[in-house]
């Protein structure tokens, strides 16, 4: 995507190097599955004809197409060769853990390259060309199964709230950094749903700068009672991890373990269906280690804090989780905290019907 773009592919290939360092492919939970590219069907099950020709005929080099009227540009959606390569690859890989679960082969699946929440039904949007999660939760319903989406990436999940905003056959939750202050701009808490989907979107903002302790707090307090009241029979999460202190576009404040703590928690909630995506992440290893923990959870491993060989001297990074975290003046703190105090009320006003 350029070498001034925030989105390095190469965290893909960290996340997988320091977990199979931890030798994590080989428990018998784990199976490391290969992926294919999406079909023509698939993509079309929630994007447009005409994005999906025109996306294919930049991704080859035609000048037949207007890049800007499906929104590519040379800043966050830059459009190359192989462009719609790279883009079934990343969504056939959530539909080949979707397959797998389907199948009854396995219970949960987790594809780090998905989780694409951004890309709309015409368009590119926010480094994203199509919208994973919305074309796996479109399989699933296929199978008439009720779906709850939970997103904890620091930006809103706009495209999937945009694909469900009128239904209540899937619930969305998107748990980031409040659009007052960070792209795209939506995510509030008065975005609740239209029609017989009022009350299925839930958007918890918060501030910049909000640490572990008020994230997980304000998740404990909202997402556990929406989610077990809907009874689902799928969990759908998008895991970014762009919520780091270290990352370079966003303001929250979270260390690698405090991401882990809300994946310990989605454990918790999970129905016996769980597609985990990965999502934003901006700060290479932080992206790594994150992951890296996040699959422990996932897969029922348990990994040391000392980072093995030789992942720790090529990468100069000795432990898994955060031993500094960001340092933050006490009266950012307080703001931080009474945000999310605010947003937890008002989503319980609105959704949970509690004082």
């Amino acid at each position: 995507m350029g070498s001034t773009h925030p989105m390095k592919p190469i965290r893909l290939r960290y996340t997988y190097d320091l977990l199979n360092a931890y030798k994590a492919f080989e428990n018998k939970n784990s199976k490391l599955l290969a992926g294919r590219r999406a079909t023509d069907k698939e993509i079309l099950s929630h994007h447009s004809k005409e994005y999906f020709r025109g996306v294919q005929a930049l991704g080859r080099g035609e000048d037949s197409v207007d890049p800007a009227s499906f929104n590519f540009d040379y800043g966050d959606n830059p459009f190359y060769e192989g462009v719609d390569d790279a883009a079934l690859l990343s969504t056939g890989a959530t539909m080949a853990a979707v397959d797998i679960l389907l199948s009854g082969k396995a219970t949960s699946a987790f594809n780090i390259s998905g989780g694409l929440h951004h890309a709309m039904p015409n368009h590119a949007f926010g480094f994203c060309v199509f919208n994973d999660p919305v074309i796996a939760i479109n399989a699933f319903l296929e199978r008439d199964l009720r779906v709850a989406y939970v997103d904890i990436d620091c930006h809103h999940g706009d495209g999937v709230q945009l694909a469900y905003f009128g239904t209540d056959r899937v619930l969305t939750i998107s748990m980031h950094e409040s659009g007052s202050y960070l792209f795209p701009g939506t995510g509030f808490t008065s975005e609740t749903g239209t029609g017989v989907g009022k009350g299925y979107s839930i958007n918890i903002p918060l501030y910049p700068y909000t640490t572990d302790e008020d994230y997980l707090w304000a998740f404990k307090e909202t997402v556990p009672h929406i989610v077990n009241r809907f009874k689902p029979d799928v969990l759908v999460t998008q895991l970014g991890i762009d919520s780091h202190f270290l990352d370079p576009i966003t303001h929250l404040a979270l260390t690698v373990q405090g991401h882990a703590a809300i994946v310990e928690e989605l454990k918790k909630i999970r129905p016996e269906l769980w597609l985990a995506l990965g999502g934003g992440g901006y700060d290479i290893q932080s992206v790594a280690r994150a992951w890296t923990l996040d699959y422990g959870i996932i897969s029922g491993q348990k990994f040391e804090d000392e980072i093995p060989e030789p992942y720790s001297s090529q990468h100069q990074m000795s432990t898994l989780r955060d031993q500094n975290r960001q340092d933050i003046p006490a009266h950012i703190k307080l703001e931080a905290r009474k945000y999310a105090e605010l947003s937890v009320m008002e989503i319980q006003k609105l959704v949970l019907n509690t004082d």
